[in-house]
């Protein structure tokens, strides 16, 4: 186990060299940020001394290793929108995208879990049709369009709950529902799969046999057994969330990173999307190796060579 963890935290370097290659090329290819970042009566001195400034002048290969030197020191360099360094802007914006996160997580859990194993206790009744039609509409509906109904409804018509901001835990109720009810129709048919093949297993059958409990049988013997897979789409689905927010952030005026990065994409504020993509990424890959550590706390008989 030990070894493998170290085989994997080696593996990260390589990827974040190849994720910075990634973002600094699109960047790139995005265009001059200098005509953004001057007023429109710049002199043509002015704009000269910018690019000189920003080692824009400088061939790629250059300027892709100023961009590493600087990645190092933390600096992505400074948000022309903000008249501040990107990197503090996008770290402050990050707790607000995770506790959607989150809390949208444990919304598709809640409703996840007891789904699909009723689904797969019940198969081919009525109950397994209905939770079956539910998960394949939840995740057919357009994470903005649900969220527009919710806001709609609660909002508007009832006035129950806020419909933008995030200043109370109430406002985080309707963009958590919008976030995780696809996140749990991808998990409840997961989850149903699953416990389905665990049910045919013999040490199920012969639990049964010996009288062993209903709900003990299922959620002892048969869920516990399944959480392998639904630990993968589990950790995938907290970096879906977290990277995929930015449609529901902007729907319902949430103050989060997506919201950020979707302002600072329309106004090509370069800065904050680099600072922003490689925060994201280095989250994906450190939940990756967070679902690897718990694959053998849950399942032991999972060997790391």
């Amino acid at each position: 186990m030990g070894k493998y963890l170290r085989q994997r935290i080696l593996q990260i370097v390589p990827v974040l060299i190849l994720i910075t290659f990634i973002v600094f090329f699109l960047v790139y290819m995005a265009g001059d940020p200098v005509s953004l970042m001057l007023p429109e009566d710049a002199t043509p001195e002015d704009i000269e001394n910018l690019r000189e400034a920003l080692k824009l002048n400088e061939p790629v290969p250059v300027q892709f290793g100023y961009f590493l030197l600087n990645l190092v020191q933390g600096d992505f360099g400074q948000s022309f929108r903000y008249a501040q360094p990107a990197l503090p802007i996008v770290m402050e914006r990050l707790p607000a995208t995770l506790i959607l996160a989150l809390t949208s997580m444990v919304v598709a859990v809640l409703i996840a879990i007891p789904a699909g194993i009723i689904s797969a206790v019940k198969r081919n009744t009525f109950l397994d049709m209905f939770v079956t039609g539910f998960s394949i509409l939840g995740k057919a509906m357009p994470n903005f369009w649900l969220g527009i109904m919710l806001m709609l409804v609660f909002g508007v018509m009832l006035q129950v709950l806020p419909v933008s901001g995030n200043e109370t835990w109430r406002h985080l109720v309707l963009p958590s529902i919008t976030l995780g009810t696809a996140v749990s129709a991808e998990m409840t048919r997961l989850i149903r799969s699953s416990m389905l093949e665990i049910l045919q297993q013999d040490y199920i059958r012969t639990a049964k046999s010996k009288g062993v409990q209903p709900f003990t049988l299922i959620m002892k013997h048969g869920f516990k057994n399944s959480l392998v897979p639904v630990i993968t789409i589990l950790f995938l689905q907290i970096s879906t969330l977290v990277s995929g927010a930015l449609v529901t952030e902007v729907v319902f005026s949430y103050p989060g990173l997506g919201q950020l990065l979707v302002q600072a994409v329309n106004g090509r504020d370069m800065a904050i999307v680099q600072a922003a993509v490689f925060v994201v990424a280095i989250m994906v890959i450190f939940l990756n190796l967070i679902a690897d550590i718990l694959y053998r706390i849950f399942d032991p008989r999972i060997k790391y060579n």
